[in-house]
């Protein structure tokens, strides 16, 4: 068996309502309402979308003391961690920090400097409110774009490793960094040396995307080599329009890495004159069937006689087709021939048989460690790898 070895960047724990971010935890999915915060129904509204789309932490603008004053409201009326995004004036994060929020995002280099930023760390530190030290390539200090000439990746840095020991300063260490870019190799090289300097947890994405679906390509190329290289604690897409859709795109990135797997993984063949057998049709009844099944597994429906056998095999249920029948492989055995009617049922069974098996060995493995683990719980959240019989294993590290 081929097993991939991650290695997740090692940062300390800090907590934000009900979730931890760093450590070994998940790596958290958040968004941004779009709405005046100050509009309470048009702002919790948008974050109840959100949450139904698998959003776990939000971010609220908090440019007024208008919006400030509706924080106690909204986080009254939401299910998930609610953070102040707070651009130019401390007072609002002073403000919004008289509420139950529970998190305080600040961009350094545009806050007002030292002395404001230690202000509200002082309130954050008293009020046990995480911050996040949100560095940006397009407000970094005056000082430090006279001393590097351009906003680079060693400039960002030093910008977030000095706001780190302004906070350490004052006793305050319940820190998340962001050290966003617009321009991708910008993200990935900051980051990766950020990585290397700082255990501090990093909340990932590239600033100003754009409009999917470019966008969602976009944001894949600057997370994806992060997220490989074990980087990133909470994630973002940051998309132009409505963000409900920015919480798909991201636990997409997510699987495609390996990095949070919770649902199956459906592979197929591109079209190509090889094919014998409907395969769009197939893989959209089987899109449809598995819609909302959580279980982490690897499913390649393959319609291609040269290399759809190998391929099957490499998955943990497949079948490689053509000439309207179907060989099914399960943990890389060929189990049984069907024909093409027959496919999308069979692999449903297949499914079905793989998800109880799965199920009974949580269980085993539960009452044998003495943990109480209940039957339908979520791999991918327990931190339970899917495995493959003769490829890939993909552990489950965020």
């Amino acid at each position: 068996m081929y097993q991939h070895t991650f290695h997740r960047h090692k940062t300390r724990e800090v907590r934000v309502g009900n979730k931890v971010v760093g450590g070994d935890n998940p790596i958290w999915v958040q968004s941004m309402t779009t709405t005046d915060t100050h509009d309470v129904e048009a702002t919790v509204a948008q974050i109840h979308r959100l949450e139904e789309a698998g959003c776990e932490l939000v971010r609220v603008t908090v440019p007024k003391p208008e919006d400030a004053a509706v924080l106690s409201e909204i986080k009254r009326r939401i299910r998930i961690p609610l953070i102040c995004d707070i651009h130019f004036d401390y007072r609002m994060a002073l403000a919004a920090l008289d509420h139950p929020v529970d998190k305080i995002r600040i961009n350094p280099g545009n806050i007002g400097g030292y002395e404001r930023f230690r202000q509200v760390v002082r309130k954050c530190r008293d009020k046990g409110v995480a911050m996040r030290i949100g560095v940006n390539a397009g407000s970094l200090e005056k000082d430090l774009l006279d001393k590097y000439d351009y906003p680079c990746p060693p400039a960002m840095v030093e910008s977030a490793l000095r706001y780190i020991e302004i906070a350490e300063a004052e006793g305050f260490r319940d820190i998340i960094v962001s050290l966003k870019s617009s321009d991708v190799p910008t993200v990935v090289e900051t980051y990766r040396l950020y990585a290397k300097q700082c255990d501090y947890p990093t909340h990932i994405g590239v600033t100003e995307a754009g409009k999917p679906p470019y966008a969602v390509i976009k944001s894949a190329c600057g997370l994806a080599p992060l997220l490989l290289d074990g980087i990133g604690d909470t994630i973002r897409v940051s998309l132009l329009g409505d963000p409900v859709p920015e919480v798909q795109a991201a636990f997409d990135i997510l699987q495609a890495t390996g990095r949070r797997v919770r649902k199956p993984e459906l592979i197929a063949c591109p079209t190509c004159g090889r094919l014998e057998i409907d395969l769009e049709k197939i893989v959209a009844e089987l899109e449809k069937r598995l819609a909302g099944r959580q279980i982490p597994m690897r499913i390649s429906v393959l319609g291609c006689v040269v290399n759809g056998p190998g391929e099957a095999r490499e998955a943990d249920i497949g079948i490689a087709a053509g000439r309207g029948k179907g060989m099914i492989f399960r943990r890389g055995q060929m189990i049984r021939t069907v024909s093409e009617a027959e496919m999308v049922d069979a692999l449903l069974e297949e499914i079905d048989r793989w998800e109880q098996e799965e199920k009974s060995k949580q269980r085993t493995h539960a009452s044998t460690a003495g943990v109480n683990t209940p039957a339908d719980s979520n791999s991918a959240d327990n931190g339970t790898a899917r495995a493959s019989p003769k490829s890939v294993s993909l552990p489950m590290v965020g």
